[in-house]
């Protein structure tokens, strides 16, 4: 049991612990299917997210590592192919877990939301080659976006 999550109840837990499945299903959406390049990087970050991440995160990563990988498969089944109901109901899904948040210690909730956003930053970008950032170091938003 992680300790940060002691005042939580099994379904807020059980929220927080498949949020990085969620994010990475979202942001691996490619035209109404999954970036397979994501997919792969979603599931290694998932696991080096276990021994990188901020010391007080690596209980929350190493739960999180436990069952990535079915999470995914599972969100993936439930949400694909996408429409504009399923995507709003994944949007909502990820949503749900802000007020959870709010139940957390104050700097524990800060140090999770930014862990999340890098996340979702980093499985989103993960088909960009590096000659895209040697030739473009600054974002130009026709050409890298």
């Amino acid at each position: 049991m992680i300790r940060q999550f002691e005042k939580l109840s099994l379904e807020e837990t059980n929220l927080l612990l498949k949020a990085p499945a969620l994010i990475s299903v979202f942001a691996s959406l490619q035209v109404n299917e999954i970036n397979a390049v994501r997919k792969a990087d979603a599931i290694k970050l998932a696991h080096l997210k276990t021994f990188t991440a901020n010391p007080v995160l690596i209980p929350y990563y190493i739960e999180v590592e436990k069952n990535f990988t079915e999470q995914f498969e599972t969100i993936v089944k439930q949400y694909i192919p996408l429409g504009v109901e399923k995507k709003e109901a994944l949007k909502n899904e990820i949503e749900n877990v802000h007020p959870v948040f709010e139940k957390l210690d104050k700097e524990y909730a800060r140090v999770l939301r930014l862990s999340l956003n890098k996340f979702a930053n980093h499985v989103q970008h993960a088909d960009r080659n590096v000659f895209e950032y040697f030739i473009f170091p600054y974002p130009v938003p026709s050409l890298t976006d």
